[in-house]
């Protein structure tokens, strides 16, 4: 049965398309700015006007999605993250911009502040450097709202504070908005593939050498990510996120398999720069590495895949 493709095709499990994928992109401020992500070949900082040219080509190669992260200058920064919640920020004037575009492109918005606060961390700090889950909360619901405002699809709370996704669909529905979709990062890993993410949004010069480990799940657990993910459950999460995505397939599967709810899945960008580095020392093939690493999402049971591959996979994909 494995002989001959036409056999092979008959008895695929796992069919990856362009409709599970989700493609990250980066915004900046400024008019014409391409900004080179150096630990992300092929990737870079955009502003507006760019970033849409981008959603263009998603639209063309029909990808459902997009992921828009924010890199706002330094001067904008502050301890408590404040310009997260500005209704004239980037993040709102791009969605603003994207729906009078391209109104049936969906758009997913990263709800936390460690692109917004001086310190690089995704909340509010006590003097000795503790996260205080409930001051945060208050911040990231007033983020969300911002962003609600301003026509996002879906909103993703990615900072694994306790409580945010009751807090945030309470806010919503209290405003009318009870279309705004909640994917929850629930199983969020203190991993170290988000480094060249960092870069890209300008977070890790503020972070320095702290790191995340107090609010993000410990790489060692499992079972914590199911109970992460009852708890997103039940404040009213529309669906799951697990992050990052190849050193967690077994945590996809095990979510997916034990509550068969929408469940999203994120190659973050330290997945993405392996790829592209040993691609480009000859190492790998990387359209057969890309479209591998996809598959394997789709085999553990993604219904989504938010990548920076998208629009890549889906030029493959389009011609087979």
């Amino acid at each position: 049965m494995r002989a001959d493709e036409f056999s092979r095709r008959m008895q695929r499990e796992s069919v990856l398309t362009t409709n599970d994928l989700m493609q990250g992109l980066f915004v900046c401020e400024g008019q014409g700015i391409v900004e080179p992500i150096a630990a992300m070949p092929g990737m870079a900082r955009k502003s507006i006007d760019l970033t849409l040219k981008d959603c263009e080509e998603c639209v063309r190669l029909g990808i459902p999605a997009i992921a828009i992260f924010p890199s706002i200058p330094p001067a904008q920064k502050t301890l408590d993250g404040r310009e997260s919640w500005n209704d004239e920020g980037l993040i709102p004037r791009f969605v603003r911009a994207l729906k009078k575009e391209f109104p049936h492109l969906g758009v997913m918005t990263d709800v936390a502040l460690d692109p917004y606060t001086s310190h690089g961390q995704d909340g509010i700090l006590t003097d000795s450097g503790y996260v205080l889950n409930d001051e945060t909360i208050d911040s990231l619901v007033k983020q969300a709202l911002a962003q609600a405002r301003a026509g996002t699809d879906m909103l993703g709370p990615s900072d694994m504070m306790d409580g945010r996704v009751g807090r945030i669909r309470a806010a919503l529905d209290a405003e009318g908005f009870i279309h705004t979709r909640i994917v929850a990062y629930t199983a969020k890993y203190a991993s170290t593939f988000y480094g060249p993410y960092r870069e890209a949004v300008g977070s890790a010069a503020g972070l320095g050498k702290a790191n995340k480990l107090q609010y993000y799940l410990d790489p060692t657990n499992s079972d914590e990510a199911l109970r992460e993910a009852e708890a997103d459950i039940a404040e009213g999460a529309d669906m799951l996120m697990v992050k990052p995505g190849l050193p967690y397939l077994d945590i996809l599967q095990r979510m997916k398999a034990t509550f068969r709810r929408p469940t999203a899945v994120y190659q973050v960008s330290g997945e993405y720069a392996m790829i592209k580095a040993a691609a480009e020392r000859g190492w790998l093939d990387e359209e057969k590495a890309m479209m591998e690493s996809l598959t394997a999402f789709k085999r553990a049971g993604a219904d989504c895949i938010v990548t920076y591959f998208a629009m890549a996979a889906a030029r493959v994909l389009s011609r087979k």
